[in-house]
Order: C-alpha cells, then sequence, then structure tokens
C-alpha cells in the first residue's frame, strides 16, 4: 500500500510539474496593459472558428437598410482598426494582426448589444445606437469590443476552463490517493467548484470587462475621439440598464465601478494620444 501512495504522489507530482511548464509556456502579454495573461490556444484556430460563427450570423441576421447609420460603424470601426495597428505596433505584436480580416456590420435589433469576435468580426445592433447618440459614443463600445479581442479574451476565457478542468483532475487523482473519506472527497471537489467559478473565473471575467474598457480608452484617443466624452457614453447606459447592484456574481463591474476605473485609465489614453501627436475630432 506504501508502495502504491508512494508511486501515486510521484505521478501527480509529475503530472503537476508539466501542468506548471506548460502554463508557463504558454503565458502572453495583452497590449495596452502589459499584463501576462494564460494562452492555451492559437489564434489560427479561434480567428477561423470566428470568422466561420460570424459569417453564418450575418447570413442570417438583418442588416440595417439605413445607410447613414451603418456607413458611421464603418468609419469608426476603420478609424479605431488603425488605432489597433498603433497600439499592437507599440508591444512589438503587429504580425498577430495579419490574421485579422476586419469586419464591421449593423445589425437591425432592439437588442442593447454589440461585440467583437476574434479576428476582428465586428456586429453592432441597433438598439445601442440611442445610448451611443454621436460617434464618440460609437467609438467608445468600438474600441471597448475591439479591445477584447485584441487581448484575446476570449481565447484566454477558454484556457481558464482547460486549466480550471486539468486541476479538477490532479484534486481527484490526489484525493484517490489518499486516506480521505468518499464524502470529505466530494465535499473538497464541491469547494474547489466553488473556487473556481467565484474565485477565478467569474474575477477574471471581471477584470477583462475592466481591461477591455482601459484598452479600449486608447484605442478611442488613438483613433482621434476624446476618451474623456466615454462616460457619457456609460452614463446614458447605466440609465438604461440600471446595473448599479454588487459585483460580485456579475461577468461585470458595476456602473460605478466602471466609471471610477474610467477616470483613472482617461489619463493613460490621453497620454498615448499625445505621444503619437493625434488630434481629437469633435
Amino acid at each position: 500500500m506504501r508502495k502504491y501512495h508512494s508511486l501515486c504522489k510521484r505521478l501527480l507530482a509529475i503530472l503537476a510539474l508539466a501542468v506548471f511548464s506548460s502554463f508557463l509556456a504558454a503565458c502572453a502579454t495583452v497590449p495596452g496593459t502589459g499584463r501576462s495573461q494564460l494562452s492555451l490556444i492559437d489564434d489560427a484556430t479561434i480567428n477561423r472558428e470566428s470568422a466561420l460563427a460570424y459569417s453564418q450570423m450575418i447570413s442570417q441576421g438583418h442588416l440595417s437598410s439605413n445607410r447613414t447609420e451603418t456607413a458611421m460603424i464603418k468609419r469608426v470601426g476603420d478609424r479605431i482598426a488603425k488605432a489597433a495597428q498603433v497600439l499592437m505596433a507599440e508591444y512589438g505584436q503587429s504580425d498577430r494582426l495579419k490574421d485579422y480580416n476586419w469586419e464591421f456590420n449593423l445589425i437591425d435589433s432592439d437588442e442593447i448589444n454589440a461585440f467583437c469576435m476574434a479576428g476582428g468580426k465586428v456586429a453592432f445592433y441597433t438598439g445601442i445606437l440611442p445610448i451611443c447618440k454621436d460617434e464618440n459614443g460609437v467609438a467608445t463600445v468600438m474600441g471597448h469590443e475591439v479591445a477584447h479581442a485584441l487581448a484575446r479574451h476570449g481565447a484566454e476565457r477558454a484556457s481558464q476552463q482547460m486549466a480550471a478542468g486539468i486541476g479538477s483532475t490532479v484534486l481527484e487523482l490526489a484525493l484517490g490517493a489518499s486516506s480521505v473519506s468518499p464524502g470529505t472527497g466530494q465535499a473538497i471537489m464541491i469547494a474547489y467548484g466553488l473556487g473556481a467559478q467565484y474565485g477565478v473565473l467569474l474575477p477574471y471575467s471581471r477584470a477583462h470587462e475592466a481591461e477591455a474598457d482601459r484598452i479600449g480608452l486608447s484605442l478611442m484617443a488613438l483613433a482621434g475621439y476624446d476618451p474623456r466624452r466615454s462616460l457619457e457614453f456609460w452614463q446614458r447606459m447605466s440609465a438604461a440598464t440600471g446595473n448599479s447592484g454588487s459585483s460580485f456574481f456579475q461577468t461585470h463591474p458595476s456602473d460605478q465601478e466602471r466609471m471610477a476605473n474610467i477616470q483613472e485609465y482617461i489619463n493613460e489614453a490621453l497620454q498615448r494620444a499625445e505621444a503619437n501627436h493625434v488630434k481629437f475630432t469633435d
């Protein structure tokens, strides 16, 4: 029995070392913040899948027939895409953009939403335009959504899920090799699941939102839009959606938390614009 436990411990140590080594090798840097992130999925794979899903959505959806609004979305999108080139170059990641095939579409829907998929596939819903109000509002949303794609948040979330699964497997093996009773082992596994959900996965999602706000402000500024105008959009969004409660169990920060963070990030965006000699348009 002792030999069995000793062998299990050795196997677990080898597995843990292999997992840890693979995590270290899979670290990447987020452009705009310099944060290290876990990246177990390559860009080519997620960009390919995103392009397919986006194409299917566009073919099934109803594109807006409003030429003026559609032109505005494409115009702001083009400016944000050019700003992305400047930001990625600052972090030595210009090569990543070669696989981006930017698309900006406006979908006729009352839903208050917009998103940017991996590889630069952007969709705005007409329902968010009254809250955007003008190009500054659209640039606020566009910068935020494009920031999610540049920061590879989708891939990072998938990587976190994979890592959580690996951690669960290692823990199950460890419990199986120990003298812990089945009931105690089950309680430990439940605690691990709750810890992974509320201690890692949801907080990382809120962190992603805050990071997208921060990067988005820099993209907005580099595109020639005054990042200080972003607060006006978030105030209108808060009034429209009423997200003001506790953020612990939410995937988005509260409105008060978000706007307080944005106040801190604005100076960084202004400094980037100044360093690149960008003049803001009205």
